[in-house]
């Protein structure tokens, strides 16, 4: 079994070069007789095997001087081999990798977190790089490691239910995150860890039972999807209802091919906040058509008419072409955005 290259080696290598030039200083200055400086002069160039500029004048002078050289040629070597170990380990160019890696998350503002990047985790990141947002994934498994490479997404080891993780993937500017552990528990872990943490963060949970979502939602889960259930939920829609799920499909698939569904938050510096449907002609001016408005107190208008009031804070559920979406995010731009 062979221990893993690290660079403990090469800073032992330093170590002795370092302790040989101090005691080679020491040496020549005792057994020379000169000052300070001329000695650690005289032990800088003999170690550095350039040779000498002037030949000892004594026996003890001449010793020190070979055993200088000793010790400067079996540390180079040592350290030659170090320096080739490392390459040929990797150390060098992971710690490289890792420290662009880090500089790439810190530099992160507004992007997700992935917790577990199992078969529920890829399929997150496949809805997030459709659309277009960052994410890095928190895992400690290899075959997560592979398909986040595959990805090319920044990749840190982990389980996110310590701190330490968390801190790691940038949860200070993250805008969300998604626990999507095969593990109940470590889900749970996380939940509490983030929610603790960021308790504006938007936080979605995986859960395996019913007592395991509840617990998710008494830590601080937004959000929490039990895979099973909704996979039979949606089967037997399909069965049921099989138009309104095709529909369904269309207009909640990002990228779909004509309707799509964002949601659109009207700030308080909202220009056209306090209008009315009416007033605003959204369907005539955008062509989008406004399904719901989510009220600051959590509750939802799921059937807005034409007289009612987009009040800011509210949270408008819309429907359209990408083209016409957009239209409708610029009827709601901020001040300072319309004057930019």
């Amino acid at each position: 079994m062979t221990t893993p290259y690290t660079l403990r080696h090469f800073k032992i290598a330093l170590a002795a070069f370092f302790v040989a030039l101090g005691v080679g200083t020491l040496a020549f200055w005792a057994t020379l007789h000169e000052n300070a400086f001329n000695s650690f002069y005289r032990a800088t160039v003999t170690i550095s095997l350039t040779g000498i500029d002037t030949k000892p004048p004594n026996v003890g002078g001449k010793v020190v001087t070979i055993l200088v050289i000793l010790a400067g040629m079996a540390i180079y070597g040592y350290l030659a081999s170090s320096i080739v170990e490392l390459i040929a380990h990797g150390v060098l160019t992971g710690v490289l990798s890792d420290r662009r890696k880090d500089r790439v998350i810190r530099g992160l503002r507004d992007h997700y977190i992935i917790c577990g990047y199992g078969r529920v985790g890829r399929r997150v990141g496949r809805e997030f790089r459709e659309a277009g947002v960052e994410y890095v994934v928190l895992d400690m498994t290899a075959d997560s490691k592979h398909f986040a490479a595959e990805d090319r997404i920044p990749y840190v080891e982990g389980t996110g239910t310590r701190d330490e993780d968390l801190d790691a993937v940038g949860l200070e500017h993250a805008r969300g995150l998604v626990a999507s552990s095969d593990s109940d528990v470590d889900n749970l872990y996380i939940v509490v860890s983030a929610r603790a943490a960021r308790p504006d963060l938007f936080i979605v949970a995986r859960a395996s039972t019913e007592d395991a979502a509840r617990k998710m939602w008494r830590a601080g889960a937004d959000r929490v999807v039990q895979p099973y259930t909704a996979a039979g939920q949606e089967m037997a829609k399909l069965v049921l209802r099989p138009q309104v799920a095709a529909f369904l499909d269309i207009v909640t698939t990002v990228g779909g091919p004509d309707l799509q569904m964002e949601e659109i938050e009207l700030s308080s510096d909202c220009l056209n906040a306090g209008k009315t449907i009416r007033e605003l002609r959204v369907g005539r001016e955008t062509g989008a058509l406004i399904v719901a408005l989510r009220k600051p107190d959590g509750t939802f208008d799921t059937t807005p008419g034409a007289d009612a009031v987009l009040s800011a804070g509210d949270v408008a559920i819309a429907v359209g072409t990408a083209a016409e979406l957009k239209a409708l995010e610029e009827m709601f731009q901020p001040r300072q955005a319309l004057a930019g």
